[in-house]
């Protein structure tokens, strides 16, 4: 491997477990979970992540050691808001290692680094750059209301005719929320649910 020579990046957490939710539920990955985001969602779940000072910070080479003693090739970048760092080096070297990159982002910033699954996750709070909403490979949107229905076609009718359209009911509202989008995709058959299945079998 290379040297590398660039700031290191705050990451809250990382870990080996199954994607628990989107287009790759049920398969295993590495996620890297980085620090700092300024997007604000008031039902986050990781909020302990905002604060990008709260975490320390490791250089690259360290990263790719963690993430290549595991079997999966799948590597999920994630926050916080991750595309508040520049990725260029973190995806390259985790692709001379032979994984899949993968990014869940907002989209509220530039998009950096060679992904192959970009995971765009809009938020009112800080909505996204059309840069990035061109290139979703997923779009997943959290559903806490009825207005969320709309707020999802917005950025449907935006993304690439490829992209993969999920509707995602907010944890602590899934039992309202639903029945409401299940009927939403039936009348709607171009999105699919996406559910927080680690949530429910209570996996890491």
């Amino acid at each position: 491997m290379t040297e590398l020579i660039e700031e290191p990046l705050p990451v809250m957490e990382h870990f080996y477990t199954l994607q628990g939710e989107g287009a790759f539920s049920g398969q295993a990955a590495y996620f890297i979970r980085l620090g700092g985001c300024d997007v604000g969602c008031v039902w986050c779940d990781v909020k302990d992540s905002w604060n990008a000072g709260t975490h320390q910070k490791y250089p690259v080479n360290e990263i790719i050691r963690w993430t290549n003693t595991y079997p999966a090739k799948i590597a999920v970048i994630t926050g916080g808001e991750p595309l508040m760092y520049n990725l260029e080096s973190l995806t390259k070297e985790l692709k001379n290692i032979g994984f899949r990159t993968h990014v869940e982002t907002s989209g509220a910033y530039e998009l950096s680094g060679d992904f192959d699954w970009i995971c765009l996750s809009p938020k009112k709070f800080k909505e996204p750059l059309p840069g990035v909403v061109s290139m979703a490979s997923e779009l997943k949107v959290i559903v806490y209301n009825k207005s969320d229905f709309d707020w999802a076609e917005t950025y449907a009718n935006q993304v690439p005719s490829n992209c993969l359209l999920y509707l995602q009911p907010e944890w602590d509202r899934r039992e309202l929320m639903m029945p409401l989008i299940t009927q939403y995709v039936k009348n709607n058959p171009k999105w699919r649910i996406s559910l927080q299945v680690h949530k429910y079998l209570n996996i890491p």
